[in-house]
């Protein structure tokens, strides 16, 4: 399967789980499994948030990125990979002064 991301609308998602500024995302679901291209523009943020049921896996494809991870604070650049197991917490803050854009994978996800 090919998932054209080109062929999906992106959407703006305002303070996306308490977060600043706003994500801008193209977002795929086929209904368990999760797959976006995100946008952060400088100040943006995804907020703090437990993955209770699922975990997430972002791929930072440019810029750099800071990640607030269970209580630490990750600088991530273009081409590293997070990954927040089930249980834990994180949040994807842009504080550069460019757009970043990342890829995140949410499997098992109810809505």
């Amino acid at each position: 399967m090919i998932i054209d991301f080109s062929q999906i609308a992106e959407a703006s998602h305002p303070q996306f789980k308490g977060g600043e500024g706003a994500l801008n995302a193209r977002m795929y679901f086929d209904g368990k499994c999760r797959i976006m291209k995100g946008r952060l523009a400088p100040g943006a943020s995804i907020g703090l948030h437990t993955h209770e049921t699922n975990c997430e896996i972002i791929i930072l494809t440019s810029g750099t990125a800071t990640v607030l991870y269970d209580g630490t604070r990750l600088t991530l650049h273009a081409g590293d990979i997070h990954y927040c197991p089930m249980g834990h917490t994180h949040s994807l803050v842009n504080d550069s002064k460019d757009d970043i854009t990342f890829t995140a994978i949410v499997p098992e996800q109810k809505d």
